[in-house]
């Protein structure tokens, strides 16, 4: 299965959810590849601190590659690293995706990530792709490769808004290059259950008739320690309550993969 997690607004989660996720279905033991677009390389640093990627790995350089003639061309698995953690490789991100970006736009080659995950799908159970907040390059490779597609929410009644012209694009990409992506759903991310107006707003969401996911993610420090010692929930604290929530919602997701 490979999954794309998406949201054209920063601030909502997208590493996190994307990382937590993705180390749960390692945890669990499925063969997992992590594949950060997003040249803040949060879900990168998530994963492996401080610690370097292997020179030549990278999401920058497999692109990059792309672009020049080779008599020997790089294998997709070259630009991939392992991680501290059993079962999750990492394809990281940097600041040189954004030099890429304008010559991998003006030569078409959006396609290159989805050809490259057919090429790797006999090595990997599950791919999870974290995408920059904006509908560039990037996110695009990554809807045209993916077959699910999750929507991190963070209550917000602007962001609300801007759901429908997310899922607009979404349907776009879908009709002209993916007809076999889905919109799994919407993820509740930062969620405070005792505060009225999150309720009434992912209520909002419901009564709209969009794909809200359960259980909902709520707001806790937990996090920012995860990200301060680059361990994902589940190693981090495996029975904590919003540690829970994740396994719960992976599950959830797991059981639709199966149906």
């Amino acid at each position: 299965m490979r999954r794309v997690v998406f949201n054209q607004k920063g601030g909502v989660g997208k590493s996190t959810i994307t990382t937590n996720l993705a180390a749960i279905a390692a945890a669990q033991g499925q063969r997992v590849l992590l594949i950060d677009l997003d040249r803040q390389a949060n879900s990168s640093r998530y994963l492996m601190g401080d610690t370097p990627a292997a020179e030549g790995t990278g999401s920058a350089p497999f692109f990059e590659s792309s672009l020049k003639f080779s008599v020997r061309p790089a294998k997709p698995g070259d630009f991939i690293t392992e991680t501290p953690f059993e079962n999750l490789h990492l394809m990281p991100a940097s600041g040189e995706l954004d030099e890429l970006h304008t010559k991998l736009e003006s030569r078409h080659k959006i396609y290159k990530l989805r050809d490259a995950l057919q090429e790797l799908e006999a090595d990997y159970d599950q791919v999870w792709i974290d995408t920059p907040p904006a509908l560039n390059f990037y996110t695009r490779s990554a809807l045209i490769a993916a077959q699910g597609c999750l929507i991190p929410f963070d209550c917000d009644e602007f962001a609300r808004r801007a759901l429908y012209e997310l899922l607009e694009n979404v349907q776009e990409i879908q009709a002209d290059h993916n007809p076999d992506l889905q919109v799994e759903g919407i993820v509740v991310n930062q969620f405070q259950p005792r505060a009225s107006l999150p309720q009434r707003t992912v209520q909002a969401l419901v009564d709209e008739g969009l794909p809200v996911l359960q259980p909902f993610l709520n707001s806790s420090v937990k996090v920012k320690e995860s990200h301060e010692r680059a361990l994902p929930l589940v190693h981090l604290e495996p029975k904590h309550p919003l540690t829970l929530a994740y396994c719960q919602l992976y599950d959830a997701l797991a059981e639709g993969d199966a149906e």
